[in-house]
């Protein structure tokens, strides 16, 4: 909660959205990245449907989940990072 009141920013909230979905399961968490996704600074980081992917996962909403790490695959930059997302993406497959 410190970092949050000391450097409040949407980068902050997504990762507090991580915590919450560890600390208070997959549906709290997904709650708070639902909310940091509306903020424009944030539109095109693919961290934002990265995380999201990964909540939705942990709630067994395959499909979305898939979506998700395709569009977090598309807004990346890096190569790496894309095959992660692809990868995980394909391992939802229907």
């Amino acid at each position: 909660m410190l970092l949050r009141h000391a450097w409040p920013s949407p980068v902050v909230e997504l990762n507090r959205a991580v915590a919450v979905g560890f600390a208070e399961g997959p549906e709290r968490g997904l709650a708070v990245a639902d909310a940091v996704a509306a903020a424009p600074a944030l539109a095109a980081y693919p961290q934002v449907p990265a995380v999201r992917a990964d909540l939705l996962a942990r709630l067994g909403r395959a499909t979305e989940a898939r979506e998700a790490y395709e569009k977090a695959a598309a807004l990346s930059g890096n190569a790496r990072e894309r095959e992660v997302y692809s990868a995980k993406a394909a391992a939802l497959a229907d």
